[in-house]
């Protein structure tokens, strides 16, 4: 319905009431939805920190800063989920799917900032990962479906990326000692790491045949299976590298 000015004086006042509170009611409304769908809370933490997100679909951001506190922001789609996080002696932990249990909601984008120090495991349903600059015993992160994977900077002595339909790109180091897997259903597996890196590696890509070693080519490395698996050494050997890609590539990149 459209009121005219000139009429809107021939108006009863039950009628003029009516419209005034129809318009406070519809800003109060947008207000509460907007408030609903962000999401900011910063935890305090100890000198050894575990953050545990499980999220359902959306994009997760997590970056190393020099706090001793995690910083937890989201923006949220409608229908908007419930995000509950709880401080459980020095672990930060976030089940976007517990929480919403039974409830259609919509994508849940998280940025987190960790200290450089902390560990991280991060598993989601669709959307894509991303973490960086972070120095720690443990970086883990899961997509059960659908996303990319993209770990920067990371120092760390056990690092686990799996994902279903998507890329997985590594930069770090190689840690004596370490333990690094990398598995995909379908993408890219790219991984740079330095020149002087000493690992046992077992590098599988029964689909494609695809396992580019770049550099790190050596007499010491053999290609089994007609091509669908390389397996070796380089160095010492003193970590242990295990890469996998069910219908993708694999590639080495040299620092």
């Amino acid at each position: 319905m459209i009121v005219r000015s000139d009429n809107f004086a021939a108006l009863g006042p039950i009628a003029k009431t009516t419209i005034l509170i129809s318009v406070v009611f519809f800003f109060v409304f947008v207000g509460e939805a907007d408030a609903q769908r962000r999401f900011s809370r910063t935890y305090p933490t100890g000198q050894k920190v575990r953050l545990e997100l499980t999220n359902r679909t959306g994009t997760v951001t997590v970056e190393g800063w020099n706090r001793q506190e995690i910083g937890i922001s989201a923006s949220l789609e409608a229908p908007a989920a419930t995000i509950v996080p709880q401080n459980l002696s020095s672990t930060i932990v976030s089940n976007v799917l517990r929480d919403n249990q039974g409830r259609e909601v919509g994508n849940v984008n998280f940025t987190i900032r960790v200290p450089y120090n902390a560990e991280v495991d991060i598993e989601t349903r669709i959307g894509n990962l991303k973490i960086t600059s972070v120095r720690s015993a443990y970086v883990r992160a899961h997509i059960s479906s659908e996303g990319d994977i993209e770990l920067t900077s990371i120092v760390a002595k056990a690092v686990s990326a799996e994902n279903g339909l998507g890329d997985i790109f590594f930069d770090g180091e190689i840690i004596d000692g370490g333990n690094y897997r990398f598995s995909s259903m379908r993408g890219n597996i790219n991984l740079r790491i330095p020149f002087s890196s000493a690992f046992k590696l077992v590098a599988t890509a029964p689909s494609t045949r695809y396992i580019s070693l770049g550099e790190f080519a050596n007499a010491n490395m053999s290609v089994v299976g007609n091509g669908r698996r390389v397996v070796g050494q380089t160095g010492g050997g003193n970590a242990t590298l295990t890469v996998t890609n069910q219908q993708g590539t694999i590639r080495f990149f040299g620092r």
